[in-house]
């Protein structure tokens, strides 16, 4: 009986301490060892424009400059275009960006330009003008443990690239 209790102590205090071991290991993706993962929209494409719906893909692509493999739970966007919001939104899908490896992913978006028609026809007008576009949002990442990280982009499309001959 004695060594029965000893033994289930001793199990038990070997199973505290691995899981405190792993925490210790976790402990570092929300420490000072963690970097940031790089998140850019690469490609806008358009699935299909009528006058009051429009169906866009958004292709982003997460690098992941850490050493461990980087789980991510979803991503929240909002995407402007010369000021007027393209888009936003929430995508729920969970994937795993591989140790020092990228993984590119699709967002499917839908969007009324409507009354914006206006200010896009302006900026049209002059297809090899660059126009300017803002994305902002944030990564979820991790399971347990995970963290949000924020993105910031600035940059421009031309939109005669777009606009079919």
């Amino acid at each position: 009986m004695f060594y029965q209790a000893q033994t289930i102590r001793i199990l038990s205090l070997s199973i505290f301490f691995g899981l405190i071991s792993g925490l210790a290991g976790c402990s570092s993706w929300i420490s000072g060892d963690f970097k940031d993962p790089e998140v850019r929209l690469v490609k806008v494409d358009v699935v299909r424009a009528k006058l009051l719906e429009q169906h866009f893909t958004l292709r982003f692509r997460i690098d992941n400059p850490n050493n461990v493999s980087l789980p991510v739970r979803g991503l929240e966007y909002v995407v402007h275009l010369n000021q007027v919001k393209l888009a936003e939104g929430e995508s729920d899908v969970w994937f795993t960006v591989p140790a020092r490896g990228h993984h590119s992913f699709d967002v499917p978006v839908r969007t009324n330009l409507w009354r914006h028609l206006r200010q896009i026809v302006k900026a049209l007008e002059k297809p090899d003008k660059p126009i300017p576009y803002r994305l902002q949002g944030k990564v979820k990442t991790g399971l347990m443990f995970g963290r949000s990280v924020h993105m910031s982009r600035n940059g421009e499309i031309i939109p005669g690239k777009f606009i079919p001959e």
